[in-house]
């Protein structure tokens, strides 16, 4: 069987501008190589010719949204979605992607970006945290890896907004990651989000 993590399928499906289950089929077939799975993905003709992640991001737009209660705003976020060249930074597209993204994060209330963003700190005390609790629990001390590997995973889901199952599913159904991805592969272009800025009365 083979070895690869969520890790390995959120870079190459990032780098591919694929989606997850494209990833990870392509990871399977590669035996767990992430190099081989990208050339895989070139032959059956889901990733472009070059790695955009490579490539450098210098444009982009900046998405927002504001949350009206009872006549008054109350929320706002800001979020600023990057991509390689003007022409698609002005797409009415890609600005409504980033409008999006603000909405969405506007619910979600992401502490990180990506995986890459989280702090380790933080991540190594939810580790711990979580490891204490299985043993509270009377797991077996054999399982405890996994049971810890599973709920890092929802902790994920919960707190980095490319892990977050977009909020309004009728309009996409996936992840931001995979928003962020389909809209790079479709416009043959590094595109990420760079930073979200959200700002709430009383918080």
């Amino acid at each position: 069987m083979a070895e690869f993590g969520a890790k390995d399928v959120q870079k190459l499906r990032l780098d591919a501008g694929v989606g997850m289950m494209d990833a990870k089929q392509a990871l399977t077939d590669a035996g767990g190589d992430l190099e081989q799975a990208f050339e895989l993905l070139r032959e059956r003709g889901q990733a472009k010719m070059a790695k955009r992640a490579d490539r450098e991001a210098s444009q982009g737009a900046i998405g927002s949204y504001i949350h009206v209660q009872n006549d008054r705003p109350v929320m706002g976020v800001l979020v600023e979605l990057v991509c390689e060249t003007d022409f698609v930074a002005k797409s009415e597209e890609f600005r409504q992607v980033a409008d999006d993204i603000a909405m969405h994060a506007s619910w979600g209330r992401p502490t990180w970006v990506t995986r890459d963003d989280v702090d380790q700190d933080a991540l190594a005390k939810e580790r711990d945290l979580i490891a204490r609790q299985a043993a509270t629990e009377g797991k077996p001390e054999n399982v405890v890896d996994k049971i810890v590997d599973g709920r890092i995973e929802a902790w994920f889901a919960e707190n980095v907004l490319y892990d977050q199952k977009f909020v309004n599913s009728d309009k996409f159904d996936g992840t931001v990651g995979d928003m962020v991805g389909q809209l790079a592969a479709k416009m043959g272009e590094n595109i990420s989000v760079r930073r979200v800025s959200r700002v709430a009365v009383g918080e």
